[in-house]
């Protein structure tokens, strides 16, 4: 006998995308049982505005994908379940995608657990993120470095320049 044990799902939480692009819903597990045939993943919608919860996708074994609504023909499946990973990508993001995505994973004997929650944001276009600030950062300190050595090269040119100045009116004064 298995011990009974709960699934832990880990999501982003807080998800912000630019409408009409693709966004990778990510959600992995982690489970004291081996991943096997018995692995079914399920993942729902609930809008922002209200409404009913919807069906999104669905594995088990293989992926099955919705055949009508909202998600029809825009969700595959993104994920590995060999590597604990069960992500999904949704296509062509649009301002009525707003709202909560859920992931829930049964591994059995692990079915128990709390299940995975993305609240995803679709905007005209993405805020000042961590990235971005990191990208500025790094090419800053790149415009930096690039200024730098041309400083330092330019002081050795005019520091050979003097110095040569400097032979020559020694020679000058020889003669």
């Amino acid at each position: 006998l298995w011990p009974i044990a709960a699934v832990e799902i880990y999501t982003p939480r807080v998800l912000e995308a630019v409408n009409g692009t693709d966004v990778r819903l990510k959600c992995t597990f982690s489970s004291f049982a081996p991943v096997g045939d018995t692995l079914t993943v399920t993942w729902n919608f609930r809008p922002r505005d209200g409404g009913s919860e919807q069906f999104v996708f669905y594995y088990h074994v293989d992926p099955f994908r919705p055949m009508s609504g909202r998600f029809k023909d825009r969700v595959v499946w993104d994920g590995n379940p060999e590597r604990y990973d069960v992500s999904i990508l949704l296509w062509k993001l649009q301002f009525d995608d707003n709202g909560t995505y859920t992931c829930q994973v049964k591994n059995p004997p692990d079915v128990d657990g709390l299940i995975g929650e993305i609240q995803l944001s679709v905007v005209h276009t993405v805020r000042f993120s961590e990235i971005h600030f990191l990208a500025l950062a790094i090419g800053s300190a790149c415009a930096l470095m690039v200024i730098i050595v041309i400083v330092v090269v330019l002081f050795q040119h005019f520091r050979k320049k003097r110095r040569a100045e400097r032979a020559h009116k020694v020679v000058e004064i020889k003669s």
